[in-house]
């Protein structure tokens, strides 16, 4: 009865994993590929002079989305598109081999599943990832690899372009908003000139000024003429009455030149309203308004110049250190591990009834 047991629970177990293994399973190379996602922060110009410039390792939080983004559905089905997952896997014709080919058709659940056996990651915790691809020629194994590497390197550049897009969108924003405000404030300058005739108020005002002193001189001058004229001479000289007409004129001439200024209240005499003390506050605002939009705008440029250089220096991308290999013989099934495996645990399993089977005898 042992005897007997031993032959069905172990010999023929053994026997028919054995005939199995070495007649219909079909044999799978590996390519394997050895990765990391690295992260540059090369500093400054300044930053490099003074021997800070730092050049990080790899980002714990890239590789565990790496090592997700490889085992996800969406990778699984780009696979299936480019390359046809389902007649690269089954060439080791499923019908002599069930167990280890792939039975097609299969839904996108299937190929996933049958992904996970055939593609496995390895992550030794320090941000280092080994990629064993399987297939039933070397040649697919290594095409299949090459393809998950190219992917997560395009994921991880996906991911380094929105960070840096992030990182500068709102510098973006505060640039924008700054060359809109330095458009408006030189526009609104344009047209108070347009307006006005008068690049600058400030030099005309000078101008106005020097005038009227002129004019003030003439004046103190044409009262020193007439009152020497009135003590040598009588009220009904005629060059008396000349230098009380031009003293007239000259004050006329005076006090228009006031009004233009802004000195005195009324509407000029040439029919200007507005007085140049007015033109010159406004274009002193206007000017103010300019000079702030023109900070504004070489801070924000800075700062918006600041963060691309910030965002460029923070590069991530995937290093490989080993190639997509090249297998030339193939290591799957492993064969004897898989008999040995099968020998131990037929052994064990009839090794445990019997042992249950004399208990229970003993009880009796």
């Amino acid at each position: 009865m042992v005897a007997a047991s031993f032959v069905v629970l172990v010999i023929l177990p053994t026997i028919l994993a054995g005939w199995y293994l070495w007649t219909r399973a079909a044999d799978r190379y590996i390519s394997r590929v050895g990765f990391s996602v690295r992260t540059e922060e090369l500093g400054s110009a300044i930053e490099m002079l003074g021997g800070i410039a730092e050049l990080s390792g790899s980002s714990t939080n890239d590789t565990a989305i790496l090592y997700s983004f490889i085992q996800s559905q969406e990778l699984v089905e780009d696979a299936n598109r480019a390359l046809d997952l389902r007649a690269l896997w089954t060439k080791g014709n499923p019908d002599v081999d069930p167990i280890f080919v792939y039975q097609p058709p299969g839904t996108i659940e299937d190929l996933v599943d049958y992904w996970g056996n055939m593609v496995k990651v390895y992550d030794d915790e320090t941000g280092l990832l080994e990629l064993h691809v399987q297939a039933f020629t070397a040649e697919d194994a290594q095409r299949i690899a090459r393809f998950i590497y190219d992917q997560s390197s395009e994921m991880i550049n996906r991911l380094s372009a929105i960070a840096r897009e992030d990182a500068t969108r709102y510098a973006r924003e505060e640039l924008d908003e700054a060359e809109e405000r330095l458009k408006n404030a030189r526009e609104a300058l344009t047209r108070f000139r347009n307006e006005t005739q008068i690049v600058d108020p400030s030099a005309s005002v000078q101008s106005q000024m020097g005038l009227l002193s002129s004019l003030q001189m003439q004046l103190a001058q044409a009262l020193i003429d007439l009152d020497i004229q009135r003590q040598t001479s009588p009220d009904s000289d005629p060059r008396i009455t000349q230098f009380e007409r031009k003293i007239q004129v000259i004050q006329t001439r005076i006090a228009e030149e006031r009004e233009k200024l802004g000195f005195s209240g009324g509407e000029a005499a040439t029919g200007r309203t507005e007085a140049f003390a007015d033109l010159v506050g406004e274009f002193e605002r206007l000017s103010v308004e300019r000079e702030f939009a023109e900070q504004a705008y070489t801070a924000a440029r800075a700062a918006y110049d600041a963060s691309v250089a910030e965002a460029r220096r923070q590069s991530r991308y995937l290093a490989a250190h080993v190639r997509p290999t090249l297998a030339e013989s193939a290591e799957r099934p492993m064969r004897l591990t898989i008999l040995a495996l099968t020998v131990l645990f037929s052994f064990l399993s009839w090794a445990i009834l019997v042992l249950a089977a004399y208990a229970l005898r003993d009880r009796r």
